[in-house]
């Protein structure tokens, strides 16, 4: 994953961890001191929210220790490679197409990013420009041609960032 990529990461735990959840907990705690908590629709409601809070914190806190961190700025890009935005030419249909790619948790396949976990990323990987390569899909196999290989910021290329307002359980 990109370095910006590790710090939305972390900003999104440490948001949940020192702010969300002890305002929630507070909530809980001010709902409790209503009375017959089985009964009490905004008690519930604040334990599901902090139930919901720790499956993310959880989830984060795995991504974050098993992240491995690249800044794509400082890779050549004379092959492909992570953070590579590579412009294809689909031999079959001589249809242009653009890529760039980046990590799971940074994908936007409608924008053009995908993972480099994907099938077309892997079938790109190390691939230098003019050369052929296929990718084998359900129904058929494509082959494409690389026609251009660069760097773009995945940030600057991305539509869909999270920020704290995401981050917060309504």
């Amino acid at each position: 994953m990109s370095i910006e990529g590790y710090d939305l990461l972390i900003e999104e735990f440490r948001f949940l961890l020192e702010v969300e959840k002890p305002k929630v907990a507070e909530e809980k705690l001010v709902a409790a001191a209503l009375g017959d908590r089985s009964e009490n629709a905004d008690y519930q409601a604040a334990k599901e929210k902090l139930r919901f809070i720790d499956k993310r914190l959880f989830y984060l806190n795995s991504m974050i220790q098993k992240s491995q961190i690249i800044d794509p700025s400082k890779l050549s890009h004379e092959r492909v490679s992570f953070g590579s935005s590579v412009k294809i030419l689909n031999l079959e249909t001589e249809e242009e197409e653009s890529y760039t790619l980046c990590g799971v948790l940074e994908s936007e396949p409608e924008n053009g990013l995908i993972s480099v976990h994907s099938p077309l990323a892997r079938a790109m990987m190390g691939k230098a420009v003019e050369d052929e390569f296929k990718v084998q899909l359900p129904l058929m196999k494509k082959e494409y041609e690389i026609i251009e290989i660069s760097y773009k910021n995945i940030f600057s290329l991305k539509k869909n960032i999270r920020t704290k307002s995401d981050f917060s359980f309504h």
